[in-house]
């Protein structure tokens, strides 16, 4: 009996996932401010409570990263990763350690953002400090992670125009996401948007390089 209810709870939770991650997806496009907002005032929330009309930030993020990476499947085919054995690659030896990986590569944008936030305002960094403008930022990432995929995916295509589109949606994807967090940046630091956008083009380039420090190690 407890593995039956066990069962059911599971059962639920992943179905449930159908509805809310569309809604949570259309919810951080259209109103990005107000979600991230959401994102750090339901920690506040007791545990049973917390996100009851939206998934949490990081469930939001690994499923973006498992839809692009099902899209990717779809029209591409196996990464050439799982079959490489170079390196960290070695380890890579199927879609779900894949995903584990992507999922790592595509958190430290939000993990830099909230620590280069929390330094900025001048507070201790904590776990606690921390973990309300990391799940913030993991709604962004969300969004910012699929067009990536599906540029990347548009690239890898023979066509002429389907690399043109794949290059304008990853161009388009780092204006939205560099675009919010300039304006992420001013609103909780009250600064001016020049100073933002300093501050944010900084946790951009910290992001690639600690991103480019890894790659070789893979590819």
């Amino acid at each position: 009996m407890q593995f039956i209810k066990s069962l059911d709870d599971l059962l639920y939770e992943i179905m449930s996932w159908m509805v809310f991650y569309p809604l949570t997806l259309w919810r951080v496009l259209r109103h990005p401010w107000l979600m991230m907002d959401y994102a750090a005032s339901q920690l506040k929330e007791p545990a049973g409570r917390q996100y009851s009309d939206a998934l949490s930030p990081p469930l939001f993020l690994l499923l973006t990263l498992l839809l692009s990476h099902a899209i990717e499947l779809t029209y591409v085919g196996q990464s050439s990763l799982v079959a490489s054995h170079r390196g960290l690659a070695s380890l890579i030896t199927d879609d779900t350690s894949l995903l584990l990986l992507r999922l790592v590569v595509f958190s430290i944008f939000p993990l830099i953002m909230a620590v280069l936030l929390v330094r900025r305002l001048g507070r201790k960094l904590t776990r606690d400090a921390l973990q309300g403008p990391f799940y913030s930022q993991c709604y962004l990432t969300g969004p910012f992670a699929l067009l990536l995929g599906v540029g990347g995916i548009l690239f890898q295509l023979l066509a002429g125009h389907a690399r043109l589109a794949g290059a304008a949606c990853m161009v388009g994807a780092l204006l939205w996401f560099g675009g919010l967090q300039v304006h992420w940046f001013a609103r909780e630091l009250k600064v001016s948007l020049l100073r933002a956008f300093l501050i944010a083009t900084m946790g951009m380039i910290a992001c690639l390089v600690a991103i480019g420090l890894i790659a070789p190690l893979i590819v």
